[in-house]
């Protein structure tokens, strides 16, 4: 029963959000604010599934500047739970195929967000070089998932270097978002699906001389992996005992 009333509300939330998107973006096309304002309409859903979700900030407070987030990409889930930490004045950088999805891809694109082909190199390095100005033009920040790929509960997987070569273009720092553990974690007909946490860590500037965009990014990886792990730790308790008393 409890599957079926979550299915319900998510087709009546898909409908009703994208439509009253489309409308805000008919008014306010790209505007800086658009994306961060339908995140957190999507981030409000992770109640309705059942998942509590605590977002912190490094010292307690927002960046407040233009920098390049890159976050680990777990699953479907991401869209209801990380998206609670997206900020304003922040786009995302997508696959240029999500333009073509029905409603869902034009609001996408309208929302502001950069889409990247992938499948050309060339146009695709032409995409980060003009996200790095648009950056520096109207003082913007970017989010994206250096792994690429959804990881499916293998681990975060290897980044790759585009992210961070949009930071050093932009002369802007990186912030890593690390969100806890969510494979396997949700079940569609339990009522409490338990803790979700995402860490905005303390932004990283580039060092502009001597720079292997490989080793830091591997650097980042090393350091991403080791936040995610001390979450996971922290939420082993309380997530098992959740799980035990929605069985009981």
């Amino acid at each position: 029963m409890v599957a079926v009333v979550r299915i319900v509300l998510l087709v009546l939330f898909f409908l009703l959000s994208t439509l009253a998107g489309l409308v805000i973006c008919l008014f306010r096309p790209f505007h800086a604010n658009n994306v961060y304002i339908f995140s957190h309409w999507y981030g409000f859903m992770s109640r309705v599934f059942g998942i509590k979700v605590e977002v912190r900030h490094f010292q307690g407070a927002p960046i407040g500047k233009p920098c390049v987030f890159i976050a680990n990409h777990q699953n479907n889930l991401d869209l209801f739970t990380i998206s609670n930490a997206v900020e304003p004045g922040t786009v995302t950088i997508g696959k240029k195929s999500l333009k073509f999805i029905p409603f869902f891809g034009q609001l996408y694109w309208l929302s502001g967000n950069i889409l990247i082909d992938r499948n050309n190199k060339s146009k695709a390095l032409n995409t980060m070089l003009a996200a790095a100005e648009r950056i520096r033009a109207k003082r913007l920040s970017v989010w994206m998932f250096p792994e690429g790929t959804r990881s499916y509960g293998r681990g975060l997987l290897p980044f790759k270097t585009g992210a961070f070569h949009i930071a050093l273009e932009a002369g802007v720092p990186v912030v890593p978002v690390c969100m806890s553990s969510t494979h396997g974690q949700f079940k569609l007909n339990r009522w409490n699906n338990g803790k979700v946490i995402v860490q905005v860590m303390a932004p990283v500037e580039l060092p502009k001389e001597q720079l292997n965009i490989r080793d830091f990014a591997q650097n980042m990886h090393q350091q991403m992996q080791a936040q995610i792990a001390l979450l996971d730790s922290e939420l082993g308790n309380d997530y098992t005992a959740s799980t035990k008393a929605a069985k009981e």
